[in-house]
């Protein structure tokens, strides 16, 4: 059984592409072609299941329609809609730096060094030229500043993050 600890996400499904099963989706990185992944792994009803590539072709630098094995028509690519795509974590260490953005961060959990544990990433605000992490904490939302002089260490096995916060940040 794939646990989600052991794989990280690279893209989301977003729908279908013409009648043959064929779908359209959007990625982060593209270590899937320069590492010929053979599948993808998606969640369905709360299960980790492989789904091996019958083909892809790339629509632009972040797009791409991809045909996997077993999905043969429309509905069943219907089906998969919104999906997130996750590469088992053996693909990290093959990932260039400049291949990681900051929503490959949401479901770590955050430790400040202080504080202790903050609670988890659930989105990545990049609206502004101050990136923030949104994390969930005591069913509240704090706002942290995405900043490498904050982060101190960073466990993609466990999906933590060590940070040091300038102290009343979190009071904000």
């Amino acid at each position: 059984m794939i646990r989600k600890n052991e794989v990280f996400p690279i893209g989301k499904i977003i729908k279908p592409h013409g009648i043959n099963g064929e779908l359209s989706f959007s990625f982060t990185t593209d270590v899937f072609d320069r590492e010929d992944a053979e599948f993808f792994i998606i969640e369905m009803d709360g299960i980790l299941v492989p789904f091996y590539i019958e083909s892809y072709r790339f629509r632009s630098d972040t797009t791409a329609l991809l045909k996997l094995e077993d999905i043969d028509n429309e509905e069943q690519a219907r089906e998969l809609s919104g999906q997130t795509l996750y590469l088992p974590n053996s693909f990290l260490e093959k990932m260039n730096e400049s291949d990681f953005t900051l929503d490959y961060f949401i479901g770590f959990t955050i430790t400040d060094s202080h504080a202790g544990t903050l609670g988890t990433i659930t989105a990545v605000d990049d609206s502004t030229e101050n990136v923030l992490f949104i994390v969930e904490h005591n069913g509240n939302e704090l706002l942290i500043p995405a900043n490498d002089d904050f982060i101190t260490q960073i466990d993609s096995e466990n999906q933590t993050m060590h940070m040091q916060l300038p102290e009343g940040l979190i009071e904000l």
